[in-house]
């Protein structure tokens, strides 16, 4: 059963919004009434076509393009997006990247060189404290709410890289930071994905192997569907008001 909340007149900004857990986190959002900023690359053509069906749909969306990995670019696309709405009461920071479309062992430290840490500290780590930063006086302001994505992979590794790993990890950790910088005005929480059914960028390790059946993996016997990602993230913003520097696992049981 999907969460009902009250979100009318409540703002949303998404990123990574036009695909996967950030798109359903956004059709979750629109279930309830909200009016949702949905953030991708500037040049997605995936963002436009999304924003484009959505308002055919009657749904209140803007088109918030920017690049979180951009230190300009990203607090031009948060304050553009708060202007526009009128104000902020959830931040998603959900946009991230592998760097990768296969995954690379831990041993392989030639893969997993200065180019890759670059890209994916500045994008997965520096780009939720970009929009952050730039959301946080609207979010005070609003007694609002900020749900980062992680990972599993932060909490012990087989993620699509150790650099990824990593980034994830110093997520976890600045979700309590923020928690603790922010409070009173301010939860923020982060949810931390296992396997997802979705065309997220990298393959699973040996996945072309018939040998390979994630889900077998998986007390609850199946890959999570991005929905129930989702949902989480619905939670952690409009429904846990008593949550805050929290990283809720969300992987069928992995993790136990």
């Amino acid at each position: 059963m999907k969460a009902d909340y009250n979100l009318r007149g409540k703002r949303v900004l998404v990123t990574g919004g036009a695909s996967g857990i950030g798109l359903e986190t956004v059709m979750a959002f629109l279930r309830c009434g909200a009016r949702v900023a949905i953030n991708d690359l500037p040049e997605s053509q995936q963002l436009k076509q999304v924003t484009e069906r959505l308002r055919a749909d009657g749904h209140d969306v803007i088109d918030a393009g920017g690049n979180v990995g951009d230190p300009i670019d990203a607090p031009r696309m948060v304050s553009e997006a708060i202007e526009t709405m009128g104000g902020l009461d959830y931040l998603i920071n959900n946009a991230g990247t592998p760097g990768t479309t296969r995954t690379i062992p831990a041993s392989d430290f030639e893969r997993q060189d200065e180019e890759l840490w670059n890209l994916l500290i500045n994008v997965n780590l520096i780009g939720p404290f970009r929009c952050t930063k730039a959301a946080a006086g609207a979010l005070k302001f609003s007694s609002g709410a900020i749900v980062n994505t992680t990972s599993i992979s932060a909490l012990g590794g087989g993620g699509s890289s150790s650099v990824y790993c990593a980034t994830k990890a110093g997520l976890v950790n600045l979700t309590k930071e923020w928690a603790r910088a922010l409070a009173p005005h301010v939860r923020v929480n982060a949810v931390a994905p296992g396997y997802v059914d979705s065309d997220w960028m990298c393959g699973f390790a040996d996945e072309n192997s018939g040998n390979f059946r994630p889900a077998e993996s998986v007390p609850l016997k199946r890959i999570g569907k991005p929905e129930e990602y989702a949902e989480t993230i619905l939670f952690l913003s409009a429904g846990a008001d008593y949550v805050t520097g929290q990283t809720l696992n969300v992987d069928g049981g992995m993790t136990t």
